[in-house]
């Protein structure tokens, strides 16, 4: 079989699979696997499949896969998102907000959790695409493509006219005096929108984020219900943090 054939085949695989193993592939192929990875690499160039550890996704699962290998301060955010999946109730309607560590929590979301969920992360929403009884609802607008979010006066509207039960929004820093700020002025503005329209308020943040600030506020300590890290709450580090009426997991 040519190349081009080949690497048709391949792209066709991956097409109809969305996740394909470099094992896989050479086995229907004939052909050794690091074949399969000279192919991989080329077509990856292309734009035509997202290769990874071991094979190669499709283009569309681009959107929201991420080697979990290389998200920094993995075993935190993992923590964090474990702690955050039990405070969910069948019924409720959740907002979402962009972030490693909410997608994180996208993948910890109870298989049996009957819920509406709103998020302007196209990678939260394919991720949650997945899960057998979540209705998922993406909030369109102007992509920010740093960050795959969507970010704008339709986000921010939109956000308005909803009553959430819970909010979780993801941290870029946090401190005592100026609560979470962030590095982007119209992520911070779609933020605030999304705290205003619900009841409770839950900051996933990392120790690396705390006691750091950035150029946008998002909101004050007050207006957070909880606050989870992966750190005890007990630690030193929480110190100041629980001075405040806020309760920490």
């Amino acid at each position: 079989m040519q190349k081009r054939d080949r690497q048709d085949v391949i792209v066709e695989e991956v097409r109809i699979n969305r996740n394909v193993s470099s094992n896989f592939l050479a086995r229907k192929l004939k052909v050794s696997e690091d074949t399969i990875r000279r192919d991989l690499n080329e077509l990856d160039k292309k734009g035509l499949i997202l290769k990874v550890h071991g094979g190669a996704v499709s283009t569309i699962q681009k959107l929201y896969h991420y080697n979990e290998d290389m998200i920094f301060n993995r075993d935190a955010k993992n923590t964090i998102s474990k702690k955050a999946a039990n405070l969910m109730n069948d019924g409720m309607v959740i907002i979402i907000s962009g972030g490693t560590t909410n997608l994180m929590l996208a993948k910890q979301f109870p298989k049996n959790l009957k819920a509406t969920v709103y998020t302007y992360s196209l990678p939260i929403a394919m991720q949650l695409s997945e899960h057998p009884s979540i209705e998922v609802i993406f909030i369109g607008g102007k992509i920010n493509k740093k960050s795959m979010v969507t970010v704008g006066i339709d986000v921010v509207q939109l956000l308005s006219s909803i009553a959430a039960d819970i909010c979780f929004i993801g941290v870029s820093s946090i401190n005592i005096s100026n609560g979470i700020t962030d590095e982007g002025y119209e992520v911070s503005l779609v933020k605030k929108a999304m705290i205003a329209a619900s009841d409770k308020i839950i900051a996933l943040a990392d120790s690396n984020k705390l006691n750091v600030r950035q150029n946008y506020g998002v909101c004050s300590l007050d207006e957070i219900d909880i606050l989870i890290t992966e750190l005890d709450p007990k630690d030193h580090k929480l110190r100041n943090y629980r001075s405040k009426d806020l309760e920490i997991l």
